[in-house]
């Protein structure tokens, strides 16, 4: 590791003033992706700043009363057993316990979960020379290299590395909003505009711009709780990473389905979601027949690679039973 200045701020404003002033500076929170990416030196910050004295760790309603705010340092494993989430965000706290392992969970934040790199193999060791994340136009080395976690929605010639959060897949479905400060003043950007596809940037996983902190994290009310479920399918039951996984929420009302919401993980380099799908089976009957054409659309112009073959499949397989499991859900 490189020789750095540690800092440790005791307000927002002081640390928005550290990584504006500082060069190469890099916030840490819990550190369980950063220091991962330092100790393999694709990360090399001369600053770091510890925000672990922001405060930002409450879990409480919104102001206006209704839905949910989670502050950008609570952790996940204090978010996971929380009554408010066990009570009216069930399918959150089942994704964030589906992530890495205890031990881990006590120590990432929902910012850093949100903030977290791709993990791709040829990202993550700077032996291998290509790598568009790591180093722009040097090249996409999973492109025709050992390609089994990767890619089959969304991707680019660029890079077809997939986003590892358990967390933000059940974001997406629940609608969540992330509260940002920066220099110019506090945004709200929706957690379907948070994360990016690669296109020709792979370089920039998110839309946080420059010098800009994640502060907290907005739920609005969930009209449903009983049929939503996260279905994780992973090479082993404990700290692996999701081959696919699917988070749906349905209402169901009178034996046909009002609502629903669908987004996958595993798959693309953000949760995947695809609002046309979700609105195909409104008003149906909640059968295999409406979950195979919702699979149908969501995997619509899909393409896998040498070792991902399997993905195709066992992503509609995942859709389909998820979608099972929910509506049987009471």
């Amino acid at each position: 590791m490189n020789n750095f200045a540690y800092v440790r701020p005791n307000d927002i404003d002081s640390a928005l003033n550290l990584i504006r002033t500082r060069p190469k500076a890099r916030f840490l929170a819990g550190g369980t992706n950063l220091l991962d990416l330092w100790k393999m030196g694709v990360e090399q910050p001369e600053t770091v700043i510890d925000i672990s004295r922001l405060g930002l760790t409450d879990i409480a309603p919104r102001p206006d009363g209704t839905g949910l705010r989670i502050g950008a340092l609570a952790r996940n494993s204090d978010l996971a057993e929380h009554s408010l989430v066990l009570n009216q965000y069930p399918i959150l706290s089942r994704a964030l316990l589906a992530g890495a392992s205890p031990q881990l969970r006590n120590a990432a934040t929902v910012g850093g979960n949100l903030m977290q790199r791709t993990r791709c193999p040829y990202f993550y060791d700077p032996a291998f020379p290509s790598c568009n994340k790591r180093k722009p136009g040097s090249g996409c080395g999973a492109l025709n290299g050992y390609n089994r976690m990767h890619a089959i929605l969304g991707q680019s010639d660029e890079c077809i590395a997939t986003n590892p959060s358990d967390m933000s897949v059940a974001l997406a479905v629940l609608d969540a909003q992330i509260r940002v400060l920066g220099p110019g003043g506090e945004r709200v950007i929706p957690i379907s505009e948070f994360h990016r596809l690669p296109g020709d940037r792979p370089e920039l996983d998110t839309t946080l711009q420059p010098n800009e902190l994640i502060t907290a994290v907005d739920l609005p009310p969930m009209a449903d709780t009983k049929h939503a479920v996260y279905l994780k399918v992973r090479d082993r039951s404990l700290y692996a990473f999701a081959l696919v996984s699917v988070a749906a929420a349905l209402t169901i009302e009178n034996g046909s389905i009002a609502s629903a919401r669908i987004a996958l993980g595993g798959v693309a380099h953000k949760p995947w979601r695809v609002p046309a799908a979700e609105i195909l089976i409104k008003g149906v009957s909640p059968d295999h027949a409406a979950f195979d054409m919702v699979a149908d659309r969501l995997l619509q112009g899909a393409h896998a690679y040498r070792y991902n073959q399997y993905k195709l499949a066992l992503a509609r397989k995942s859709v389909i039973r998820a979608l099972s499991v929910a509506a049987a859900s009471t």
